[in-house]
């Protein structure tokens, strides 16, 4: 059983960080068309679950990285994920 979590907490972690890079690309491809968005609350919640891919996807689409919530907030979450990930490991 636990062989079984070892093996699928990392794929799901990066399933996560995936979607969450991928929701920033998103949003920032409506936003230049002037479309539809993804709700900044649902962006932050993406966030605390895949701070990692946030944090990429803010780098690489240039996308809330003016909005100081944001910019505290995303890395604050990555911070937590690696404490939690040391941790965890020790």
């Amino acid at each position: 059983m636990t062989e079984t979590v070892y093996l699928l907490f990392p794929i799901i972690y990066a399933l996560i960080n995936a979607a969450s890079y991928a929701l920033y690309g998103i949003d920032k491809f409506k936003a230049r068309r002037d479309k539809w968005r993804i709700s900044e609350q649902s962006l932050l919640i993406v966030s605390f679950f895949g701070p990692i891919g946030a944090l990429l996807g803010m780098q690489q689409f240039r996308h809330k990285t003016q909005k100081p919530i944001f910019r505290f907030l995303v890395p604050a979450f990555a911070g937590i994920h690696i404490l939690l990930v040391l941790w965890i490991n020790l």
